[in-house]
């Protein structure tokens, strides 16, 4: 079986059956993720062009027993401070650091501004926005080129930044298409360098309180312990000094 997050159109190439998991997240007040019905995670990374351009994602092989098989259950730290990460070691007891949690559970059309283009309309959330890169390069961005696709080939390269976006902070959808245009990723959790989880799947995320957020096929949850926007990525990582990469730096001390 390939590794998590291997879309559909792959899956079927290869001749493996790609099943919907019941992934289940559950926070815990002031404690880690709890995770069910999910494959083990494993990490990923933005490649990058010469000039430090993100253009594709490179996976890693899943972490721990259990590898990609569905149905998985286990912990991952939430506050950053575990010595075992992306798992929950139980540090969150002594760490000091705020799990509150302050995302609205308001849906993404709610919040999101539109920009208008030719044949495309793409959305923007800068709330859950976690700095992944693959909205822009050296000559331009998504804002910018949205204003210029009446040609063909910027829409394109505009539908393609989008769909790279981990968080679903950026999507589009397609003049006389009803819905957003989600790139088919199965379900599981990729684990980003010095970054957060990255869920995907239209994974069932519930609060400590026990209020759902809005289900989506992509979305990020913070694991430095930083983000204002608890539980969702707000990329205050890279401002906290957070690092789990290997042959990293260490994260900062519990």
């Amino acid at each position: 079986m390939p590794p998590p997050l291997l879309s559909r159109q792959t899956c079927a190439i290869l001749g493996v059956e790609q099943k919907e998991a019941p992934l289940e997240i559950k926070v815990t007040r002031q404690g880690p993720y709890v995770v069910t019905g999910a494959p083990m995670p494993h990490r990923a990374r933005g490649l990058t062009t010469e000039q430090g351009e993100p253009i594709a994602w490179e996976h890693d092989a899943p972490l721990g027993a259990g590898g990609t098989e569905q149905g998985a259950t286990y912990e991952l730290c939430r506050c950053g401070g575990s010595a075992n990460k992306p798992f929950c070691d139980g540090t969150h007891e002594t760490r000091d650091w705020d799990g509150t949690e302050t995302a609205p559970t308001s849906t993404y059309a709610e919040r999101a501004k539109t920009l208008p283009g030719t044949g495309i309309t793409v959305r923007d959330d800068r709330g859950i926005c976690e700095n992944a890169g693959f909205c822009a390069n050296k000559q331009s961005n998504v804002w910018k080129m949205t204003g210029d696709t009446e040609s063909t080939p910027i829409r394109s390269q505009v539908a393609a930044m989008v769909e790279r976006c981990p968080s679903g902070a950026l999507t589009y959808r397609l003049d006389g298409v009803a819905d957003d245009i989600e790139p088919p990723l199965a379900a599981g959790i990729a684990v980003l360098d010095d970054g957060p989880l990255w869920v995907t799947g239209a994974p069932s995320v519930v609060r400590a309180d026990g209020e759902p957020f809005q289900t989506r096929r992509r979305m990020t949850l913070c694991r430095c312990g930083a983000s204002k926007n608890k539980p969702l990525c707000d990329g205050s990582h890279a401002g906290a000094d957070f690092h789990d990469a290997p042959n990293s730096a260490p994260a900062g001390q519990a």
